[in-house]
């Protein structure tokens, strides 16, 4: 059991860091993941690798090829589109019941989120500023206090990691989205379920200007993957 354990945190750090290099960019759309590198890169044997590129495929991140290996997951745009609009309608679902069922402590992380999220912005670091953002949502889908949605809404989330990392570049984009959650913390903070809903939805969702922007970012990452 103990080994099975050992083999279980070794895989899962090993996905968190494949993922995050998914995420910003390291590993770009239609990098292919060798079984025997990162064997060798990260000194462990074939278990661990193995499950943590199961793990990934069943987030959606990798595929998984038959004779081809692993290979990063690339999204065209209509499919991406797709996602959004899906993750916008989880994340309104979140904020309607966050707004009602919220505790006070849960109140006062979102606050503390939105603060970290102000000092990078005025920072002008778009990596802190993802990272205060995910906390940000985060703490709004913990404050559904629905275990399922909470479950959907982070797994749709990893998937778009680098996507909505990509979007923080865009010129203004920061400042557009800090005051985007000040909506919702306004909303969430006075109880109005709907208001809390609507403002997450426009917050997430990619229409108008966002799509082009969101087409923008795709064509930086497609140098990498050719």
């Amino acid at each position: 059991m103990a080994c099975k354990n050992g083999v279980m945190k070794i895989s899962g750090q090993l996905r968190d860091l494949i993922e995050e290099q998914i995420a910003t960019g390291e590993l770009a759309p239609g990098s292919t993941l060798d079984e025997a590198t990162l064997v060798e890169r990260h000194g462990v044997s074939r278990t661990p690798v193995r499950e943590a590129l199961i793990q990934l495929s069943a987030e959606g991140l990798i595929e998984l090829r038959p004779r081809r290996g692993a290979v990063v997951a690339a999204i065209g745009p209509a499919r991406l589109i797709e996602m959004f609009e899906v993750m916008s309608e989880l994340e309104a679902m979140c904020g309607r019941l966050a707004a009602r069922r919220m505790t006070d402590k849960e109140r006062a992380e979102l606050v503390r989120a939105h603060q970290a999220c102000e000092q990078a912005r005025s920072d002008s670091d778009p990596e802190a500023y993802y990272l205060c953002n995910e906390r940000f949502h985060f703490a709004l889908y913990e404050g559904s206090h629905n275990g399922f949605l909470n479950e959907q809404a982070q797994s749709l989330n990893r998937r778009l990691r680098p996507y909505r990392r990509l979007q923080l570049r865009v010129r203004n984009r920061m400042n557009t989205s800090f005051a985007e959650h000040d909506a919702i913390v306004r909303a969430v903070l006075a109880g109005d379920a709907e208001a809390a809903a609507n403002t997450l939805r426009a917050h997430v969702v990619v229409q108008g200007e966002r799509f082009g922007d969101l087409l923008a970012s795709l064509a930086e990452l497609a140098p990498a993957a050719s």
